[in-house]
């Protein structure tokens, strides 16, 4: 196996380890507070999905109608990857804003 993916799964599963505790260590703030951390958090990574996919919507038209070159995709373990890192991101962040 290739040593970048190996290096992308690892970055992968240490970000959703770290997501899933962060995750189980907000209840301890409250019903109110912990759904408007979660829903920060989710938004701003929602917004990184919106601008990725845009810029390879860009990326797509470019290649495609501007040059000759061909489009040969997005790579979906770099995607997952830059997203993980994104929430995990903002979720320690609100967390520490929001959390008290």
């Amino acid at each position: 196996m290739n040593w970048i993916v190996v290096l992308f799964f690892s970055i992968f599963v240490i970000c959703v380890l770290l997501i899933i505790i962060t995750l189980t260590s907000l209840p301890k703030l409250g019903d109110e507070r912990k759904n408007f951390i979660k829903m920060k958090a989710q938004s701003y990574a929602f917004t990184i999905v919106i601008g990725l996919l845009l810029i390879e919507i860009i990326e797509i038209v470019y290649l495609t109608f501007l040059t000759d070159g061909s489009y040969e995709g997005m790579n979906p373990i770099t995607f997952l990857v830059a997203i993980s890192v994104v929430y995990l991101l903002a979720l320690l962040f609100s967390k520490k804003k929001y959390g008290g």
